[in-house]
């Protein structure tokens, strides 16, 4: 076969081991000179080269290998994104099973156990299948090895092994990249001949750690119908977070915690409840515990949230400063799950608010990073890339105007509770049905009480120094990413987020979504989103002139999107005026501009890279190396592909590595998609645009799932430039990534696919984590 090179002595080895018992293997892989441990030899290797597929929910044959709990726990065969009638059981690390012999009943099998020879054990053999070919460096991989979130994946059994090396010779790990090192391999296999000895994620708590749990514990777990509503509230908020102890420093800390109800006193080790959702009824008594997060970070999962004595005195005060009262504690049946706004509707309503725009960043990243984990129920209704920002609380009327808040609050719910085939349709009628009626509404107490229309003063300003005000969303096609500050050129929608559309967003994506639901729940989870969408877009066109709306609104919803707006979303409001002063014919570039201008200094990244309008293209505070290619590589950002031909075939998301010397630096090149419209589940590639698609160039890490790397030296940074500029087809773009793209198959693959998580653990250490590598393509 082309490209493939084949170790002969592994290949007999990997046949003739169930029959003879055994073989040598190369004389190069002698087993280690002293003992091997766990945490300080093999940990490593999986970090390395493994845990970037095998993380999330996404994990192959749900292998997840970040922690020693689920190395034990093993596979399965049954995957976890699938297309379902009925929920499954879940099958969460540390919740849903407390044991090995838990998992196993649950139908997981050890990848380890080599206890009836080393050839039952599924990470020997997958690891030497792998060494059983070789790849020629810099070659594409045979097509015949399926890659990215299409790839069927085979699950076999240590039984079934044999036949899957026989039907899939090129299936060996890790997948389509380098195999172990002799020195590796060596290592793994004396572990595993050594009765695979267990490594420990333990984790030793300092004693400012112990002091700040126990006084987090105590403050959600106090007596008292409005504090424990409050705790709530917050659990609720926090449940998917990476929480750590923030000191102020920037620099990583010792460990992270996630907030769990637990069976257990604090005091006492925490027993997490395994509900499937965090509104869930309880089933008895819980606390509210802190948890050390063991094992390696991933970053796909890494949603941080920082926690502080001053954070907890705000929360204390934004809830307790004003009196109020609750009778009674709401429940957890399907109506309280349903409608956060009337379950929590004692809980003052500016203090929700304000503490969700506290930390804008992170909850919307949870919606994009969370449970959904491959992103595809959500990203398939928003647009490629659009900013983001926030009504100012004090004219948001859902916040200041109790009486329209009573109105309108059973409106606002969520479908999705009902999970069985058939309740879809009559669900989604009624949901619907409700939306429209709430949007009306909120057009007309707002043409009511906000005459003369909305102005800058209505768009919340970070309280004057908080930069999660304004947000980029990109999307890269299955899965999403958010960052502080309006990156990119003015993207064609930008929204505009009250506390009814950022709360029903979290609830939807986040609270209420249950990754092993049926296939009810998630369409109903995926159609709301759609609404949700929708009415932000809304709420943005109030900003705009009355008689520009109607046209900018079609623009949005073009050719199939025009039968969407007459038969699933209430009108906009095309009457009342706006308070912002318009002197173009461009009214959303216009006000793009005006966020620019009136909120620069809450703008975390700005942008005269994909903005450039002079030459100055770079940004002020750039290194020396920084400015160089920000300078080399601004006249290839934001232009379309109608000019920029190279665009129709890049990657969705790639990293570029530069390097000089020992200095580098790490930016992500993304692609835009435009579409005539994103208002249907099906159909996608039917609604695009490709002569519109342009590229973002930003430094950092944007993205959790690079499709590909390109590698540059500095002193061919205009090389590289040219070459984008100048590819024409395909042949070209193959030519461009032969001569500066990092393909599976070299050599140096796995060096040089972790320099960006380098690059975060230096630049932004708190949010650093391995990189997934499941849809890294194949260019």
């Amino acid at each position: 076969m082309a490209g493939i090179r084949r170790s002969p002595l592994l290949a007999v080895c990997l046949l003739i081991t169930p029959v003879l018992g055994g073989c040598d293997d190369a004389p190069d892989t002698a087993p280690p000179a002293s003992p091997v441990s766990f945490n300080q030899d093999v940990r490593p290797i999986l970090e390395n080269k493994c845990i970037a597929c095998h993380g999330c929910y996404d994990a192959p044959c749900q292998l997840k290998l970040e922690t020693v709990d689920g190395l034990d726990r093993g596979a399965s065969t049954e995957p976890v994104y699938k297309q379902r009638t009925r929920a499954a059981d879940p099958t969460r690390l540390f919740v849903d099973a407390r044991t090995t012999a838990d998992w196993r009943d649950k139908g997981f099998f050890s990848v380890i156990d080599s206890t009836e020879g080393l050839e039952a054990s599924l990470l020997y053999r997958m690891l030497a299948l792998g060494r059983a070919r070789e790849f020629a460096p810099g070659d594409k991989l045979p097509e015949e090895i399926q890659l990215g979130l299409k790839r069927q994946n085979q699950c076999p059994t240590p039984a079934g092994m044999d036949a899957y090396a026989e039907d899939h010779p090129l299936g060996g790990m890790p997948l389509g990249t380098p195999a172990l090192t002799d020195e590796e391999f060596a290592t793994v296999r004396a572990w595993l001949e050594a009765g695979a000895p267990p490594g420990n994620d333990s984790v030793t708590l300092s004693e400012a750690e112990t002091r700040q749990i126990r006084a987090w514990e105590n403050w959600l777990n106090r007596d008292g119908r409005r504090q424990q509503l409050v705790a709530r509230w917050v659990y609720e908020h926090l449940f998917l977070a990476h929480l750590y102890f923030d000191d102020g420093s920037g620099q990583r800390p010792d460990h992270f915690f996630t907030l769990e109800r637990s069976r257990t006193a604090p005091g006492k080790p925490v027993v997490p409840l395994a509900t499937p959702r965090p509104n869930d009824p309880p089933g008895g008594e819980f606390w509210y515990r802190l948890r050390p997060v063991r094992g390696a970070i991933v970053h796909k999962t890494h949603i941080t949230y920082a926690l502080t004595e001053a954070k907890r005195q705000r929360m204390e005060k934004l809830f307790f400063a004003e009196p109020w009262t609750v009778s009674r504690l709401p429940g957890y049946g399907e109506d309280e799950r349903a409608n956060p706004f009337t379950t929590f509707g004692a809980l003052p309503a500016r203090a929700r608010y304000q503490i969700m725009l506290d930390d804008a960043e992170y909850f919307v990243r949870t919606f994009i990073r969370g449970p959904v984990c491959r992103g595809q129920i959500a990203t398939d209704v928003i647009r490629d890339r659009f900013w983001a920002v926030f009504q100012d609380p004090d004219h948001d009327l859902y916040i200041t105007d109790a009486d329209y808040r009573a109105k309108v609050s059973d409106l606002i719910g969520l479908p999705g509770q009902e999970g069985k085939l058939l309740d879809l349709g009559p669900e989604w009628l009624r949901y619907t049905h409700r939306r429209n009626q709430y949007l009306r509404a909120r057009h007309d107490v707002y043409a009511e009480q906000e005459t003369g229309g909305p102005g800058w003063d209505s768009i919340w300003n970070g309280d004057g120094d908080n930069d999660n005000a304004l947000l980029t969303i990109f999307r890269h096609h299955d899965n999403s990413s958010v960052r502080r500050g309006l990156i990119g050129d003015y993207p064609l929608t930008t929204w505009v987020m009250d506390y009814p559309l950022f709360e029903r967003s979290y609830y939807n994506l986040v609270v209420n979504f249950d990754v092993f639901g049926s296939v009810s729940h998630q369409a109903q989870t995926r159609l709301y989103f759609d609404l949700i969408r929708n009415g932000a877009e809304q709420n943005t066109l109030r900003y705009l002139p009355a008689d520009t709306r109607e046209p900018v609104l079609d623009s949005w919803y073009q050719k199939t999107g025009k039968l969407k707006l007459l038969i699933s979303y209430a009108e906009a409001d095309t009457d009342t005026p706006t308070a912002i002063d318009y002197q173009t014919a461009t009214p959303m570039n216009e006000f793009n501009a005006g966020l620019l201008e009136h909120f620069t200094a809450v703008n975390a990244r700005p942008d005269p890279i994909n903005r450039c309008g002079d030459d100055q293209c770079a940004r002020s505070d750039a290194s020396d190396l920084e400015r160089r290619v920000e300078t080399t590589l601004a006249p290839i950002a934001s232009r379309p592909a109608a000019d920029l031909p190279v665009v129709d075939w890049m990657p969705e998301a790639s990293l570029l590595l530069v390097e000089d010397g020992e200095d580098a630096t790490v930016y992500s090149l993304l692609r835009n998609r435009a579409h005539s419209n994103v208002a249907f589940m099906f159909g996608e590639s039917l609604r695009y645009q490709p002569e519109k698609d342009t590229l973002t160039l930003y430094p950092g890490v944007l993205l959790s799932y690079p499709n590909f790397l390109f590698r540059v030296e500095a002193g061919k940074l205009q090389a590289f430039a040219d070459a984008l500029a100048g590819a024409r087809d395909e042949a070209d773009f193959t030519a461009l990534v032969e001569r500066f793209g990092l393909r599976r198959t070299e050599t140096d693959f796995w060096q040089h696919i972790h320099a960006p998580q380098r690059y975060m653990e230096r630049h932004e250490p708190v949010q650093a984590g391995i990189l997934d590598i499941n849809r890294y393509g194949n260019f």
